[in-house]
């Protein structure tokens, strides 16, 4: 027969550093942080650098809002721990430009006025620069296809879709 007994109170519990040190490049620039162990990407990119261009929507990685390129691939920022990061280069909106010209995608969105209230715009922006680099969206099925985790509440998707062309042909 089995003996069941009460559990006994742990007393030693391992310590979590309250602050810990991150260097990451952040739009070409070496920048060291120091940040709780648990504060996100995101969170180090708005609240420690007040680079606010990067939104935060769901903060569950479901609408894309707060999307970045972490070594040329697009991530969700907000699911991503910023000391997992650490020497990783981060390219936000606010990097894209270039000696004060705006990216090509910057420029396409404009152009066909693909956004409304704006807020997924800086995400569909990071996002699409990733596609692009990834070079597997040959079609506007393909874009929406691999555009579908940036979520627009405006419905602007096909001005989206069109500015993302234009800067496939442009690049």
């Amino acid at each position: 027969m089995a003996q069941f007994g009460t559990a006994k109170p742990v007393r030693q519990t391992a310590a979590l550093p309250e602050k810990m040190p991150v260097t990451l490049i952040i739009n070409g620039i070496r920048v060291k942080l120091t940040v709780a162990p648990w504060t996100s990407l995101l969170d180090a990119l708005r609240d420690h650098l007040d680079l606010t261009g990067t939104k935060k929507g769901c903060d569950h990685g479901q609408c894309g809002a707060c999307t970045v390129l972490v070594d040329g691939r697009r991530i969700n920022s907000c699911l991503t721990l910023a000391v997992m990061k650490e020497g990783a280069e981060v390219t936000t909106v606010e990097g894209l430009a270039t000696n004060g010209t705006l990216h090509p995608l910057q420029q396409a969105f404009i152009d066909h006025d693909a956004f409304q209230c704006g807020y997924c715009t800086s995400g569909q922006i990071c996002s699409a620069a990733g596609l692009i680099a990834e070079g597997k969206a040959r079609t506007a099925d393909e874009i929406r296809e691999l555009m579908s985790g940036n979520i627009c509440r405006c419905g602007a998707y096909p001005n989206i879709v069109a500015a993302i062309q234009q800067a496939m042909v442009r690049s």
